[in-house]
C-alpha cells in the first residue's frame, strides 16, 4: 500500500500518541508499505512551530529518514488539482495533501471529518 501520512497522522506516529488508531499505526509500521510525507507537511510545521504554535518535533528530518519515509515534492500537477477541488475543507495544508493523494494515487491516512468529503481513498482507525 502507497501512503500518503496526514501532519496530525505524522506528529502522533513520533510521538508514539495514543490518538493513532491500531489501523494506521499497523499500516505505518508495516514495512511492506510505502509511507510518504509532503514538502508540504514539512512545510506546515516549520510554520506552525516558527509561530509559536507546535512545540515539536526537533530534528523533524532526521526522524523521516530514520523511520524511512519517503519525501512527496510539491508538483505543480498538485496545484492544479488543488484549484479545482470543492472547497468542502478550507485549510490550504490539507486541501494541499488530498490534492497530492489523488494526483499520486496514494491513500490518505487522516483523521480530519472534512476530508470524507472528497474522493480520496482514505484510511482512518
Amino acid at each position: 500500500m502507497r501512503v500518503l501520512l496526514d501532519t496530525h497522522v505524522l506528529l502522533w506516529w513520533l510521538f508514539d500518541e495514543a490518538k493513532l488508531g491500531p489501523r494506521v499505526r499497523s499500516v505505518i509500521a508495516d514495512g511492506r508499505n510505502e509511507i510518504f510525507v509532503s514538502s508540504i507537511t514539512v512545510a506546515e510545521i516549520a510554520i506552525k512551530r516558527s509561530l509559536g504554535k507546535l512545540p515539536g518535533p526537533p530534528g523533524l528530518l532526521g526522524s523521516l529518514v530514520e523511520e524511512g519515509f519517503q519525501e512527496l515534492p510539491s508538483l505543480s500537477t498538485h496545484a492544479v488539482v488543488l484549484e479545482e477541488l470543492p472547497l468542502h475543507h478550507r485549510d490550504p495544508f490539507d486541501r494541499f495533501l488530498i490534492a497530492q493523494a489523488m494526483t499520486d494515487s496514494l491513500t490518505f491516512a487522516s483523521y480530519g471529518p472534512r476530508v470524507r468529503a472528497y474522493d480520496v481513498e482514505l484510511i482512518t482507525g
